[in-house]
């Protein structure tokens, strides 16, 4: 929708505002068939997709920018790899990986949300389902994909990347590589995670080895391909005692 037929709120807005009336109460219950109603087309949609990787990164890059250029590229090298490339479909980064991907001929699939801000899906997505729901989309990214490449990004991209990495290290999924693209960007995260965080006590030296820090596009694609083929070692949180 746009102009004036455009929803200032969102469906999750509504799903968890119980303030004001009570009308809530009666309709929560339907929110669940609807809910359910997008696990179920996710799954249908995805369930055949095939080895995947994620790629992040900001809606705000813009065409001219050295990371849409970088974007495309691991686009199109994952597609070269036999991977299907999933974005959340919008535009600057996505759009760039999703464009490399189909240009390379492999299948570039958006995983969209209702966001008053945005206007649909980025043209070069081939495959594309739009959620109403973070969590149903969230679910998607980490049950279709076998790893994640990070562009730089704002608070979404930063969502998705720490949701992935408490996902692997409370072992409530299989690790899965996750590459930070961009070390000018992204140093000075690692920096305080290791100058403060680890130096804290607040998480393990562990933690940071499930992150890999590069710009190197060959190096996050020859990644990924290990992943698949079963060639990474074991992190150590998940050998056996």
């Amino acid at each position: 929708m746009r102009r004036g037929q455009v929803d200032t709120g969102t469906t999750d807005q509504r799903l968890l505002d119980s303030a004001g009336s009570t009308d809530w109460v009666h309709t929560d219950p339907w929110r669940v068939l609807r809910i359910q109603a997008e696990f179920v087309e996710g799954f249908g949609a995805l369930a055949e997709l095939g080895p995947a990787i994620a790629v992040f990164g900001s809606a705000r890059t813009r065409g001219e920018d050295p990371d849409y250029l970088v974007g495309e590229k691991i686009g199109g090298r994952l597609a070269e790899e036999g991977f299907a490339v999933i974005t959340g479909g919008g535009p600057g980064a996505m759009e760039a990986a999703n464009k490399g991907a189909s240009e390379a001929g492999g299948v570039s699939v958006g995983l969209g949300i209702e966001l008053p801000f945005e206007a649909g899906l980025n043209p070069w997505v081939d495959r594309g389902i739009n959620f109403r729901y973070f969590f149903a989309r969230k679910t998607m990214f980490v049950k279709y994909s076998q790893g994640f490449v990070v562009l730089p990004g704002g608070l979404g991209t930063f969502d998705e990347l720490f949701e992935a990495l408490t996902l692997v290290q409370t072992q409530k999924v299989t690790s899965f590589p996750v590459v930070l693209m961009g070390t000018s960007y992204w140093q000075g995260l690692l920096d305080w995670l290791r100058g403060t965080v680890l130096a804290g006590g607040k998480i393990s030296p562990d933690d940071l080895d499930l992150l890999t820090l590069t710009d190197d596009v060959e190096e996050a694609v020859a990644l990924m391909v290990k992943a698949r083929d079963g060639a990474l070692p074991t992190p150590p949180a998940e050998r056996p005692e």
